[in-house]
């Protein structure tokens, strides 16, 4: 089994959804956790508060330099992730496709460098 991250792409400048479309969103995301457990392949998951919230540490002549603010300025950032184990690359495209549709945003699906 190999791990892979889906990282929930949210848009930067967008409307977030109504109170009611978004408790129906999270119900689904619920029903897409309660699946990933039931079928073992379930390690983590989480949101992210907006890259607002970000503090970022960088190396700078044998010290580390502290900024507030996200690393970089997009129009897009992770909003979520969700760190599964798969038998494959195909399998955790699967669950991307249900985390896509639990969500309403796109899922970006990343294997880990180098597992053995």
């Amino acid at each position: 089994m190999q791990h892979y991250l889906l990282s929930v792409v949210q848009p930067a400048h967008g409307e977030p959804p109504a109170p009611d479309e978004l408790a129906e969103i999270m119900r689904r995301v619920e029903a897409y956790n309660d699946e990933l457990r039931a079928a073992g392949v379930w390690v983590f998951a989480g949101g992210l508060h907006g890259p607002e919230t970000a503090t970022v540490l960088r190396p700078k002549d044998g010290d580390v330099l502290i900024t507030d603010g996200p690393y970089a300025e997009g129009k897009e950032y992770l909003g979520g992730l969700c760190l599964i184990r798969a038998a494959d690359l195909d399998e955790a495209l699967e669950w991307g496709r249900k985390a896509a549709l639990a969500t309403t945003l796109p899922i970006e699906v990343r294997p880990f460098a180098d597992q053995h």
